[in-house]
């Protein structure tokens, strides 16, 4: 209980904490995260820039701000379309089944084959390397993990006592699906939902690092840790400071991913 409860409040607390940096990143940053200036290149940390300049005098706290809205963002839009196609189709499958429930694994089945990340590359390259090819990108390449699911989870409850019941008060197959069957479904979808968060802002870092991210100039956690590369030696705090908002970030989503599905999940609270 109290490991449960630890989990929780912290994964709260870093969720909490970045979620609020990102929407003030959206109207404000210490400095412009965009403008140059060469008389403080690779400054290093100090009280005018606390986390230093990179080496184009820009200033990292600002830029490491801005990062964490577009992460963020992308991370929300992503998870949103992801799981509202994954729900739609993961019930339609499981409660109608017979061709419909073939055809549609037979796509998400071949979805699956292939590594999330190496699918979002191969999208990227159809889409354009833009903030809403990169949504529509990881939303495809995570869907299928959504529907597979949300899918078992209807084929266990179509055939609960109550979903008759419906039927013989003369309900609809659609009215018993929407009313009774998708309701039972919120807990492991928001679990998913919650886990996936990580999952893409990870993804998005890796395309960002491998240049198929958010063009720059515009700041990412992914772009400014690739840009550190060339003067790891010179201004290490370049790469360490990225490095840490993306696995401290990582590290809130899971805890409180975690923390979910032992409060949601009754058997792992020991309860049949």
């Amino acid at each position: 209980m109290k490991q449960r409860k630890f989990k929780s409040g912290l994964g709260t607390i870093i969720v909490g904490a970045v979620l609020a940096i990102a929407l003030v990143a959206t109207f404000w940053t210490p400095y412009d995260p965009l403008v140059l200036d060469f008389t403080a290149r690779l400054a290093a940390p100090s009280l005018a820039h606390p986390l230093g300049t990179d080496e184009f005098g820009r200033d990292v706290l600002s830029r490491l701000m801005r990062g964490t809205a577009a992460s963020i963002q992308i991370s929300l839009a992503t998870v949103f379309l992801a799981t509202l196609a994954g729900v739609l189709f993961g019930a339609l499958t499981g409660y109608l089944r017979g061709w419909p429930d073939r055809v549609i694994m037979m796509f998400n089945d071949a979805l699956l084959a292939f590594p999330g990340l190496l699918m979002a590359l191969g999208l990227l390259a159809v889409f354009g390397a833009n903030i809403w090819g990169i949504i529509l990108a990881l939303a495809i390449a995570y869907m299928s993990s959504v529907v597979r699911i949300v899918r078992g989870t209807v084929l266990s409850l179509r055939e609960r006592e109550f979903i008759d019941a419906s039927r013989v008060m003369g309900n609809s197959e659609l009215f018993s699906l929407v009313r009774h069957i998708l309701p039972n479904c919120i807990a492991p979808i928001t679990v998913m939902a919650t886990s996936m968060c990580g999952w893409v802002i990870l993804s998005e870092s890796a395309l960002s690092f491998l240049g198929m991210g958010v063009p720059p100039p515009a700041p990412t956690w992914g772009n400014m840790l690739a840009n550190s590369r060339t003067y790891i030696e010179q201004a290490v705090w370049l790469g360490i400071f990225p490095g840490l908002a993306i696995s401290i970030t990582l590290l809130g989503f899971n805890l409180l991913g975690d923390a979910l599905r032992d409060r949601l999940d009754p058997r792992m609270r020991g309860q049949l």
